[in-house]
Formats: structure tokens, sequence, C-alpha cells
């Protein structure tokens, strides 16, 4: 019992440093309104702003266990547009292109299911 415990924290913790980590970068990183813009979103720049926003947001509920069934939602549907507008126009390239660069937002979505499933 423990184990699945400790495995259940580190899972959290990992998930919510990774949320954090990208949102801060979204918000002091210079060169990712570029990104944004490129990908052809109306208000790119505050559509970045929101993005960080609710990644920081979400990553400290998951890093305090607050409302972590909310928050891995919102998370979801970020990754699942991220995969969408950001990886999904590399199967151009190949299939296992694809799978290659869409490789740790797959892991991260299934970290988030995870997480979705311990709060039912």
């Amino acid at each position: 019992m423990k184990r699945a415990i400790a495995s259940s924290n580190l899972i959290h913790y990992l998930v919510a440093y990774v949320f954090l980590a990208s949102g801060i970068f979204k918000l002091i990183s210079e060169d990712l309104g570029g990104v944004f813009v490129s990908l052809g979103l109306p208000y790119p720049l505050n559509t970045m702003f929101m993005v960080a926003i609710v990644e920081i947001a979400c990553g400290i509920c998951i890093l305090l266990n607050r409302y972590v069934k909310i928050a891995v939602i919102a998370l979801i549907v970020i990754m699942v547009v991220a995969i969408l507008l950001t990886k999904v126009p590399v199967l151009h390239a190949g299939f296992f292109h694809f799978l290659f660069e869409a490789r740790l937002d797959f892991v991260m979505l299934g970290l988030l299911f995870i997480l979705f499933r311990q709060y039912k």
C-alpha cells in the first residue's frame, strides 16, 4: 500500500513539474511567441499567455493535491490541442517520425489519465 501511495505522489510531482516548467517557460521565453504565431491561432500571444497561466495554475493544484480532477481535465485538453496543432502536421514526414516527435506528449497524456482515474 505504501508503494502505491509513493508512486501516486511521484506521478503528482512529475506532472506538476512538467506543467509548471512549461508554463513558466512560456511566460519568460522571448522566442516562444513566434511559435504560437506560426500556428495560425487567433490572438497568438494572448493564447500563449492563457495556456501558460492554466499550466501553472493546474500544476500548482496537482502539486498541492487540490482540484486535481479539474486540473487534469484542463491539461488533457491542452495536450490534445498541442498534439493536433504541432505533432499531427509532422505525419507528412512519416508515421514513425510522428511517433518520435509526439512521444513525450503521449507519456504526459498517459500520466494525466492515471491521475484522472485516481479521482473518481
